[in-house]
């Protein structure tokens, strides 16, 4: 890949290039750092033809560079949406830019700064990773206590188009990655979560387009933030057309306080442009997460079973041994048991927080298990929830101040469960104690790090700076990951929060894979992978085929059409298998190995989104490899007899030729992409088909 990153210091100006474009940035005579330049491919030469937008009449009573600040602050006469906010100890907000000097290495830059006045440096990171261009920002305070009421990682400014829409996606639980794509409305817009976690409700990524990209064709710009707490996204619009996008950790109400020494350091927020539409983009971020983010992305993810839905808490030695050996002989390779296997944990009223063996279910500990699991042939894993108490539990009755509360205000109870502060030291070390010796002294292969609510009554009434449990508590998950996955090699770990509620590129950087949502309606799935891999990849996407009907919708569909729907991820089984019929178990079997067959492609190809989920027509989903390319297809519903439309493929070499490995014809390449393939879909309603194309 072609990476430059040059200054010119007589207009002071920075110009960071790639192969697919280009971002530039310069000094302005007040030292402030302007936005110049972020789209297709310009030489440093022919960014400099890129000047200062002519002043309008009307800037008298506006800031010429509002709306094009590199990271938009507080002071003078700017008045757009700020990036940073700082309150000195004298009262003043105001923040005066002073350019301090910068730092050129390999694929970074830094650009030094301080206030004018006050002893507070800014320093704006910068880090090219393949298609991505990381952004950060870092706060070093040297003199008396500064409140930081808004610490944002970067604002993003979009070049003047006629128009920008907007995609992003909402949900709630068992509803999650709703795509949504409207027109970017005047004013600002934002987008958060303050619920502590990443959500169900929404997601920190934005898509912006001129209103004329589609999934293969147009300009895009996107931005996504890597963290798993509570965050905020603000899309601001002008009507003269100034579009910006601005993100950060944090929220309304809650300050980040620098002492004298201290240093905050905000997340990356990243950002990605794409001439080649939606789908462009999406392949970038999918390709940037598999080089720079997942911990070992060159895995192959196994295929998983979960015990949750065949026995909810009813959890004992016997019947996970009975699981256990119906999971290995259809293929699986990992065996995960769920809830209710410690402390009184019989249902959810208690034992969250006592994380000993309940030996009434496991006289002899877990080891008999784990060694029956691994004497199958699969790897063991097993779910955990650690942030989270019962108060009904020993360990609540301890320690009542470890929890998130106010004095004199209710502990409100969701799921009849508190949160636990993890930024306090002594429960992050209790934390990492338990779970570092369950996974040492068992031999624990996978845990499922389970949270199943938010935050709520926030509180830390002992400490002097409560506001940063918000900060402090991520923190401290990520940190208890980073330990166990160095302490343990072999670990592997699943993010989930009441299904996909702790989804983003932070978490990912110390997780294996996500469970997207508890609904694994197939039906309902084919909505919400569709929205998921807007941004993140289908290797870290946890797919499960469960029972009928499904305990969400109660709808009832074919089991092919189940299994179609989850070998498009990270193919997973869910249901009661020891309740299933010689002929499901059967068909079970044969889809697992052919999973195994095409998961390098599923898992490691490029994704095409060759047709959007529809309630009419056929969707359907490409996966594309060097030697092969697979192709799932799928009929929600049948009308009026009406045949089907030929799928026209995407990603193939036009001047190759590729043969369906199921009827064995052989097709060209260039017919593919530009007629198109007929898909055989069963009759009736929720039919589906796999493809398999082979290159010769």
């Amino acid at each position: 890949m072609t990476l430059v990153i040059a200054f010119d210091e007589k207009s002071r100006l920075w110009v960071l290039q790639t192969a697919t474009w280009t971002y530039a940035l310069q000094l302005t005579d007040e030292d402030a750092p302007r936005h110049v330049y972020w789209g297709p491919s310009l030489t440093t030469e022919q960014v400099a033809d890129v000047t200062r937008p002519s002043t309008a009449w009307w800037d008298g009573f506006n800031d010429p560079d509002e709306g094009r600040e590199e990271l938009a602050v507080d002071g003078g006469t700017r008045y757009w949406t700020p990036s940073l906010q700082v309150r000195f100890a004298d009262g003043t907000r105001a923040l005066e830019w002073a350019h301090t000097g910068h730092e050129i290495g390999g694929d970074t830059l830094r650009i030094g700064f301080r206030d004018r006045h006050y002893p507070l440096r800014i320093d704006l990171h910068y880090r090219v990773r393949g298609d991505v261009l990381e952004r950060w920002v870092e706060l070093a305070n040297d003199g008396e206590p500064v409140e930081v009421l808004r610490a944002d990682s970067a604002a993003w400014v979009l070049p003047e188009r006629a128009d920008y829409r907007l995609s992003h996606v909402v949900g709630r639980w068992a509803a999650e990655s709703q795509l949504r794509r409207e027109s970017v409305a005047e004013g600002e817009t934002v987008f958060a979560s303050r619920r502590g976690i990443t959500s169900h409700h929404a997601n920190p990524w934005v898509m912006l387009d001129a209103g004329d990209a589609s999934e293969t064709h147009g300009e895009v710009w996107s931005a996504a933030l890597a963290w798993s707490g509570s965050w905020r996204i603000t899309t601001t619009r002008s009507i003269d057309g100034r579009v910006t996008v601005t993100g950060g950790f944090g929220q309304d109400g809650v300050t980040h306080r620098l002492s004298q020494g201290s240093v905050l350091t905000t997340p990356v927020f990243a950002g990605a442009f794409s001439e080649n539409g939606f789908g462009g983009a999406s392949r970038a971020w999918h390709d940037y997460t598999l080089a720079h983010v997942l911990p070992h992305a060159d895995e192959l993810r196994p295929v998983l079973y979960n015990s949750w839905e065949a026995t909810a808490f009813d959890v004992n030695e016997a019947g996970q041994r009975k699981l256990a050996a119906h999971a290995a002989s259809l293929g699986v390779e990992l065996f995960v048991m769920d809830d209710g296997w410690f402390g009184s944990r019989t249902s959810d009223n208690a034992g969250l927080g006592d994380w000993v063996v309940n030996r009434d279910r496991f006289p002899d500990g877990l080891a008999p298990l784990v060694g029956e699991v691994h004497r199958l042939g699969m790897k063991f894993g097993l779910w955990v929830e650690p942030e989270m108490v019962n108060p009904d539990s020993d360990l609540y009755r301890a320690h009542p101040d470890w929890v998130l509360h106010h004095p004199h205000r209710r502990r409100s109870e969701l799921r009849r469960q508190l949160v636990l502060n993890f930024a306090r030291d002594d429960v992050a070390e209790w934390a990492h104690g338990w779970l570092d010796a369950l996974v040492r002294d068992n031999g624990i292969d996978f845990l499922k790090w389970d949270m199943n609510r938010p935050f709520s009554e926030a509180g830390w009434p002992d400490d002097e700076d409560p506001d940063r449990l918000w900060t402090g508590h991520s923190q401290a998950v990520y940190s208890i990951m980073d330990r166990l996955r160095a302490d343990h090699p072999g670990l592997r770990i699943e993010s989930c929060s009441g299904g996909g509620g702790r989804i983003d590129l932070g978490i990912l950087a110390r997780t294996d894979q996500v469970w997207t949502s508890d609904n694994t309606d197939a039906l309902d799935r084919l909505r919400i992978q569709h929205g998921y891999t807007q941004v993140y990849p289908a290797r870290a996407m946890s797919a499960w085929v469960t029972d009928n009907p499904n305990f969400v919708t109660g709808r009832s569909t074919p089991l092919a059409f189940r299994f179609h729907v989850a070998m498009a991820g990270v193919l997973g089984i869910g249901g009661n298998i020891v309740e299933w019929s010689e002929d499901d178990l059967a068909f079970a079997r044969e889809q697992i190995a052919l999973y195994k067959e095409i998961r390098e492609t599923v898992q490691h190809g490029a994704l095409y989104r060759l047709q959007p989920p529809s309630a009419s027509g056929i969707s359907a989903v490409q996966y594309v490899s060097p030697a092969r390319t697979v192709v799932f297809a799928y009929r929600q519903s049948g009308h009026f007899n009406l045949p089907e439309r030929r799928v026209r493929l995407q990603g193939l070499d036009p001047t190759a030729r590729y043969r369906d490995s199921g009827s064995g014809t052989v097709h060209h390449g260039a017919v593919l992409l530009s007629h198109g393939i007929a898909i055989d879909l069963p009759k009736g309603d929720h039919g589906s088909a796999l493809v398999r194309l082979y290159r010769i």
